[in-house]
């Protein structure tokens, strides 16, 4: 419990602090979004704000990881590693995207098939180091089998687990890109998802395999107090993130920021062994993808569309709802979303 806390504050203090001075530092040298000019007219006032603010929560997430094992003296885990190095990677393919758009100043930034295969490259490097390195329980980072709340004894062997390991990573770094398109939306979200994994975590580690073999509903997740401490350290950094990045924003996170918060939780999905779970506890993002899904394939299908504009965020923005009102409530949905999650990982661990 101490790392867990330790990270926390470490990487929230390290995101108060460089948050102010990444603005400066990108107002400086110009880095600011570049807005649709398609999107809504609202969005046009937002231009030339500073962009790439992802890269403090990476970093404060890191910093916090790092501080809350020196302090305690305990080694880094494998699979908290693997997560922190899919959170950095996608945040690299992210930071190129990012830096596309400002250096030529466009929307556009990395053309879809770059980014995809940046992504999947990141992807399969996770995936395969992650059923290496069984510990003296033979548990690896993650498993071959489907799981929910934990596995569910569907074994899909290790190549179908790659590909299957790259569609969450791709669906997730997606979906939270398609959610951060209004001031703290995808911060906020994001941050009640990593609140519901650090409780996972922590749950998982007292009633591990490890010390209570016997036990019927125990877990055999590799490193679960390591995850918590994961999952703590980016949630400190996104809440000092977002004291910046609420309505009205100071800073945006840009791909680099989006990116990585979709690869740290699905990192966290399938290193709990809770992968269909992120389904719920992720929610929001699915329901944003969701409305993506069918604008586009009811516009194809019909060429009818069903929402004034998708994402789903800015169809009600078009139906006159206030920018803030529109983030407070998709937050108590995304709250519903988590609480839900969290009760039914509870309730399926206590013993009947």
């Amino acid at each position: 419990m101490t790392s867990i806390l330790i990270a926390a504050a470490v990487s929230l203090f390290v995101s108060l602090l460089g948050t102010p001075l990444a603005i400066k530092l990108l107002r400086r040298r110009g880095y600011g979004q570049h807005i649709r000019e398609e999107g809504p007219e609202a969005h046009l006032d937002k231009r030339g704000t500073p962009t790439m603010g992802g890269i403090v929560f990476v970093v404060g997430g890191l910093v916090g990881y790092a501080v809350a094992h020196l302090v305690t003296w305990t080694p880094p885990t494998v699979s908290g590693l693997l997560v922190l190095f899919l959170m950095a990677g996608m945040a690299a393919v992210g930071f190129l995207d990012d830096f596309i758009k400002i250096f030529k100043q466009r929307s556009l930034g990395l053309r879809s098939g770059a980014k995809m295969a940046g992504q999947i490259s990141v992807g399969v490097v996770f995936a395969f180091l992650a059923t290496q390195f069984p510990n003296g329980y033979t548990y690896t980072p993650a498993s071959t089998e489907l799981s929910f709340v934990r596995d569910i004894g569907i074994n899909i062997g290790p190549w179908l687990f790659i590909i299957w390991a790259l569609i969450m990573i791709t669906a997730t770094s997606n979906a939270v890109n398609l959610t951060d398109g209004l001031d703290g939306l995808a911060t906020g979200a994001t941050i009640l998802s990593l609140a519901a994994y650090v409780i996972i975590g922590n749950w998982q580690l007292r009633q591990s395999c490890v010390e209570f073999a016997l036990a019927p509903t125990c877990y055999t997740v590799r490193d679960p107090l390591d995850l918590a401490v994961v999952a703590a350290a980016m949630l400190g950094g996104c809440i000092g993130f977002l004291w910046y990045n609420a309505p009205p924003a100071k800073i945006f996170m840009g791909d680099t920021g989006s990116l990585a918060l979709g690869g740290v939780l699905v990192g966290l999905a399938i290193t709990t062994r809770t992968q269909l779970l992120l389904l719920i506890l992720g929610g929001l993002f699915m329901l944003i993808t969701a409305s993506v899904i069918m604008q586009v394939g009811s516009f194809k299908l019909t060429g009818r569309r069903i929402f004034k504009m998708a994402p789903l965020q800015h169809h009600f923005e078009l139906m006159g709802w206030a920018e803030t009102t529109i983030v407070v409530r998709f937050w108590i949905i995304q709250g519903i979303f988590v609480a839900i999650g969290v009760g039914l990982f509870y309730v399926e661990s206590v013993p009947r």
